[in-house]
């Protein structure tokens, strides 16, 4: 089944999308006022923008978590934001892109652009892929899902990640395998086993147009 998928988030209640660098998504709803999910680990205070034609992934598992996420560049304050924390066993990326903007005293935003993936038969490739999602848009496709399961009770995807403390019983989902295409997502973070970039290209500048999306 197929279905559009729009993700945000919210402090008392937010939804909670699968990523891919990013992901797919289910909306759920996540009780983080309460201080229920203690916080994962420190991010920086950017958020970065990935944008893929196609992502297939096996063993996925999402659930929800806090990041504690610095204010300024500077990492003179923290501030805590919620997050859909979405994993995947193995995953296959085409045409993916990644971006970040960083501003700069005197000389305004500087771009980091990121691609790869742009040959069909040489996609990105991670292993262990975990993303901290702030919203993400795309359309999801998933096959043996299973939605409502307690986080320490999951069977698919890899293992809580390193660091990050959640409610053992929160709300998880998870399934066999996921297929998302036409992704655009705005993370916090992004960490792997493995990140095979096929075909990587990186370019610098100051021009607006050199995000993603």
């Amino acid at each position: 089944m197929e279905s559009q998928v729009r993700g945000g988030t919210r402090w008392k209640r937010f939804a909670v999308v699968m990523v891919p660098s990013v992901a797919a998504a289910a909306a759920v709803g996540v009780g983080l006022a309460q201080g229920a999910l203690a916080a994962s680990f420190s991010v920086s205070g950017q958020q970065f923008k990935v944008k893929a034609a196609h992502l297939e992934g096996t063993g996925f598992a999402q659930y929800g978590g806090i990041d504690e996420v610095y204010e300024t560049v500077e990492g003179k304050k923290k501030k805590k934001v919620p997050v859909a924390i979405s994993s995947f066993k193995d995953a296959e990326i085409t045409k993916m892109c990644q971006s970040v903007a960083t501003p700069i005293p005197g000389i305004g935003n500087i771009y980091l652009r990121l691609e790869a993936g742009n040959n069909p038969d040489k996609p990105v490739t991670a292993e262990n892929l975990y993303i901290d999602v702030a919203q993400l848009d795309a359309n999801a496709k998933f096959e043996d899902i299973d939605i409502g399961v307690a986080v320490k009770d999951k069977t698919r995807g890899p293992e809580v990640k390193q660091g990050e403390s959640v409610l053992p019983g929160g709300f998880a989902q998870q399934a066999r395998k996921a297929t998302l295409t036409n992704v655009e997502q705005t993370a916090w973070a992004t960490t792997a086993g493995t990140f095979t970039l096929n075909g990587l290209s990186m370019r610098l500048g100051t021009n607006k147009d050199m995000e993603c999306f």
